[in-house]
């Protein structure tokens, strides 16, 4: 993991789309985040403690989606070859905060996860404020064609956190609710059925969408479906 230290970061956007207004100062604690998204291979060691459905029946992963690389075989979970590094999709939001308590960690907020992003510089990009290219971040590929999750270092974030561009979305704790970021309005509050959000564009994004204030609008979703491009990181 990561440690991003306490302080200050600015959230949001005042030129981007009407949901990243207004940029505002949020000042977080410290915490750490995951280097790299959870794989198939970590999340079938999860299925084989806790099995694909939570106590009150909830999904934790859609088993018989076709997207899905994580499959039983002989009576063991385990990843597709060649999909084994690549970045768990088809998990719900219910799935992804099973998954990160099973290890002691938690789905990382809004707020944390634009801050290991961006960093303190009010950077558009993890790397930077120059546009993505393939060395950089996987986008505007086809159907569920993912990569590694350690593929692009060139795109790492100022704190050294990989694969927050493109690749796969990743499910945050936090309700996808107006801004200002406020977490004493409900958005974090894990026990309402709400809209979750989605941040880092996938492996079929436009450019556009791997900014580090885009809010997956489209993609964000109800938290108990998985989804073909949306995956999950922890925080601590």
């Amino acid at each position: 993991m990561a440690q991003i230290p306490a302080g200050a970061f600015l959230m949001g956007s005042d030129d981007g789309p009407q949901d990243e207004r207004p940029q505002h100062r949020v000042q977080l604690a410290a915490y750490w985040i995951d280097r790299t998204p959870v794989t198939n291979s970590q999340f079938a060691q999860f299925l084989n403690a806790i099995g694909p459905q939570g106590p009150q029946g909830e999904r934790y992963y859609d088993i018989d989606d076709n997207d899905a690389r994580v499959h039983m075989r002989d009576g063991k979970w385990s990843a597709d070859r060649g999909s084994e590094n690549h970045p768990v999709v088809e998990a719900s939001w219910y799935g992804a905060l099973a998954y990160c308590r099973w290890l002691g960690k938690r789905l990382p907020t809004e707020a944390e996860w634009e801050k290991a992003a961006r960093g303190t510089d009010g950077r558009k990009y993890p790397w930077g404020n120059e546009p993505p290219d393939r060395s950089r971040a996987h986008f505007g590929a086809g159907w569920n064609d993912l990569r590694p999750v350690d593929a692009f270092p060139k795109g790492a974030s100022p704190y050294g956190v990989l694969d927050m561009a493109g690749n796969g979305w990743e499910w945050v704790s936090s309700a996808y609710l107006p801004y200002p970021y406020d977490p004493k309005d409900g958005r974090e509050d894990l026990t309402r059925e709400q809209v979750r959000g989605t941040r880092g564009g996938g492996h079929d994004s436009r450019p556009e969408e791997l900014t580090t204030t885009h809010r997956g609008r489209q993609v964000s979703r109800n938290p108990r479906g998985g989804h073909h491009n949306i995956g999950f990181r922890c925080a601590r």
